[in-house]
């Protein structure tokens, strides 16, 4: 019970919404037996940074494929949908950062190409000092690596200042798979079809299924399919909720359906992923 008296109490504010930690580091060693956390696509509540430091690759962001390579910055603000496609030869760092950490950094999605040899240098040194800070866990934990996120930020916005923003050619069919990805990360969760999708923007499915293979490769049913069954792969990496309520939250009819659905996708059900992944940690 709270020794607080009552009339402190109002006066008080309110206390600070729970964060989620800042996780960074090698990329590489973070998706290890867990590829399609990043394969799938889908969108996160933590803003997420990667700096490739050798190789080449693509990346799906808001319905749109690019290439990334060695010195490109790919940040992506937390609820944009997105996924990666790096082959084991690529060698990056990573940053994940809670929304609302620091006000420094940028509200929309970036890629950056970087060619300046100390720009580079910063970012890498940058992300080491915060993964030190992790490590070592001295006193002022909280407040240094909310620095170091900010130093990230305020090298973000360097970098848009010097020009090394690489946007894509704006086209109509951009603009719809843009919208597209807006509305899947939005109603992923609910029973609405790539045809609902469709109508909702105005076009026939077809024409969406259409735009959506030239953007990124994908059909928008494609999209669609992998954005649920990455938040479901989510979901039974814990031993709880129940698979019919995991069902149930993604808009399926019924936990049966949901269960031929993963089976489809994945090779196992909903159970056997969930087992496997309790012996894998």
């Amino acid at each position: 019970m709270s020794t607080v008296p009552s009339f402190l109490r109002k006066a008080m504010p309110p206390a600070p919404a729970p964060r989620g930690p800042v996780n960074c580091g090698s990329f590489g060693l973070a998706v290890q037996g867990a590829s399609w956390k990043y394969d799938l696509q889908h969108d996160r509540s933590e803003n997420f940074l990667l700096w490739i430091t050798r190789g080449q690759g693509r990346v799906i962001v808001n319905g749109v494929r690019r290439g990334v390579s060695m010195h490109t910055a790919l940040y992506l603000p937390a609820g944009t949908l997105f996924s990666l496609e790096l082959p084991n030869t690529v060698q990056s760092l990573y940053l994940e950062s809670p929304a609302g950490l620091t006000g420094q950094l940028p509200k929309e999605p970036l890629l950056l190409r970087v060619r300046d040899s100390l720009s580079q240098a910063e970012l890498t040194g940058t992300i080491d000092s915060i993964q030190r800070e992790l490590r070592q866990r001295r006193p002022y934990l909280d407040e240094a690596i909310e620095a170091h996120v900010a130093l990230v930020g305020v090298w973000l916005n360097r970098q848009i200042r010097e020009g090394t923003v690489d946007s894509p050619k704006e086209t109509a069919a951009g603009r719809l798979a843009k919208r597209f990805a807006q509305h899947v990360t939005r109603d992923f969760r609910t029973p609405m079809l790539m045809g609902d999708y469709a109508e909702m923007l105005d076009v026939t499915p077809t024409h969406l299924t259409r735009v959506c293979r030239q953007s990124c490769g994908k059909t928008a049913a494609d999209i669609l399919t992998e954005r649920k069954l990455h938040a479901a792969r989510m979901a039974l990496e814990a031993p709880k909720p129940s698979v019919q309520e995991i069902a149930k939250s993604l808009g399926f009819a019924s936990a049966a359906y949901f269960t031929r659905f993963m089976q489809n996708h994945t090779g196992l059900s909903p159970s056997a992923l969930r087992s496997r992944s309790r012996h894998r940690v």
